[in-house]
């Protein structure tokens, strides 16, 4: 349950003010391939093509563009990553896999924005360019997706740290 609640709240965030790129996104999506069944790895992957769908037509007037299927072939990666991480769940591993998917967010949506848009020249220099234009994108993609998996990868142990003083001091009033 607290998967989907972290999936919803990251969608939800999307359409709030936030700092460039300083959302829960891999994060939830790292946390539900964790949590959930394989079957349901499709859930968060169409609620935030949903999103985007959403955003880009209503809310940025953006055009629905190809380029949009490579962020989504991403959200699917991302969560598939995460369904690695139930044999690795320690923080080497889950921090390891925030980097991994912060740094391919920003590879992928800077070249699929290179090549689907007129932005830059259509060559090498112009592909360059375009990663350093995005290097202030990046910084709060990167700080969003360390600090949120941080704490949602943390969350069920601080639950359940509750859960159990809660349980202790409620017996022992009994």
């Amino acid at each position: 349950m607290l998967a989907y609640i972290f999936l919803v709240l990251a969608v939800a965030v999307r359409f709030m003010p936030h700092p460039w790129h300083f959302t829960p996104v891999a994060a939830s999506l790292l946390f539900f391939g964790a949590n959930r069944s394989r079957r349901q790895l499709w859930f968060p992957v169409v609620l935030l093509a949903a999103s985007d769908v959403f955003l880009n037509k209503f809310i940025y007037s953006y055009p629905l563009s190809w380029d949009l299927l490579v962020t989504w072939v991403w959200y699917a990666a991302v969560v598939f990553l995460g369904s690695g991480l139930r044999r690795h769940l320690n923080p080497l591993w889950i921090m390891g896999s925030a980097l991994a998917s912060s740094v391919s967010f920003f590879l992928l949506s800077n070249f699929a924005v290179w090549a689907a848009y007129d932005m830059y020249p259509k060559n090498f220099s112009g592909l360059m360019t375009s990663y350093a234009m995005a290097v202030p994108f990046f910084r709060g993609t990167l700080a969003g997706d360390l600090v949120f998996t941080a704490v949602l990868f943390a969350a069920p142990a601080v639950i359940k740290q509750f859960s159990e003083r809660s349980q202790s001091r409620g017996a022992a009033a009994a």
